[in-house]
């Protein structure tokens, strides 16, 4: 299977958009947001009908590729809002090729909505916050790691159906979003979902995926990621023990490890965190995401 950043998605689109624009058959196309309200932090797609499967389509929000795929008599693809993305309208643009037909272009905005987030202060040990220079490599070496991960796009979709909480239980994940003030400096938000849980809670894979990657970093601790394809990923950190490999493709609710408080932790809990096209979302709103196949 070809993995990579898809360097051609740009270069298609810009020339699609350069093309005449064919209006009459443009108007029979109907584009829908879902959510109609957006947020920092939400996942959101985009539904294109009008269209039949066999046609060629691109489109951006933002600066955000959007990869689409075949859905409900049209194609839709989901697009994360990132936690730091600021309220206001985010552009939107789609190129569509039918085959034996002229490029049509359509565009429009997006408005993003405001979002409060809590503020957590948090007294950690100096030598978990003030790295001394071979720790502070590490954590940025290991950090490109995973930015690198995050940026790589498998053209194949692999989940299908709804996303599940990865422990169980019903209480509601903490933190997300929040802006962290460690040792009273300010510090990136949270980006992740933490679920309170026993040391050896057994955590499950939250949708159908390939074991992209198992590590054991500095901050994260002992850690799962899983590539759901499409440029979806779900990340299991702070776990105690991993029970899949490298390259290992897992179904929904299949094991992945079981919580620990590895890494940079005050105990032992789940630090759940889910990326769409690199945009940190928040997990619950990924578990939320209401297609139907």
């Amino acid at each position: 299977m070809t993995r990579g950043r898809r360097p051609a998605a740009a270069a298609l689109l810009a020339l699609l958009l350069a093309l005449p624009l064919a209006a009459p058959a443009a108007d029979r196309i109907a584009v829908t947001w879902h959510p109609k309200r957006p947020h920092p932090g939400d996942v959101a797609w985009i539904h294109v009908r009008g269209i039949s499967e066999a046609a060629a389509l691109e489109g951006s929000l933002g600066s955000r590729t959007l990869v689409f795929f075949p859905y409900a008599g049209g194609q839709t693809a989901v697009v994360g809002i990132d936690v730091e993305t600021k309220p206001g309208h985010q552009p939107w643009r789609l190129a569509i090729l039918e085959p034996g037909q002229q490029a049509r272009a359509l565009d429009g905005r997006l408005t993003i909505h405001k979002r409060e987030f809590a503020v957590q202060r948090l007294t950690l040990p100096p030598p978990m916050v003030d790295l001394d220079p071979e720790t502070e490599r590490r954590a940025v070496s290991e950090s490109e790691r995973l930015a690198t991960l995050y940026r790589t796009v498998t053209p194949e979709r692999l989940w299908r159906g709804a996303f599940v909480r990865p422990v169980a239980g019903h209480e509601a994940p903490t933190g997300f979003g929040a802006r962290r003030v460690i040792n009273g400096k300010p510090r990136a938000p949270h980006s992740g979902a933490d679920y309170a849980a026993p040391k050896g809670t057994a955590v499950v894979a939250a949708n159908t995926g390939r074991v992209a990657l198992v590590g054991d970093f500095f901050f994260p601790g002992r850690l799962v990621v899983l590539d759901h394809g499409h440029a979806v990923y779900t990340l299991y950190f702070h776990l105690d023990t991993v029970a899949v490999g490298e390259g290992e493709v897992v179904d929904r609710g299949h094991i992945v490890g079981t919580v620990g408080a590895t890494g940079r932790a005050t105990g032992p809990h789940l630090h759940f965190g889910a990326l769409v096209g690199g945009a940190r979302i928040d997990p619950v709103a990924l578990m939320s995401l209401n297609l139907k196949e």
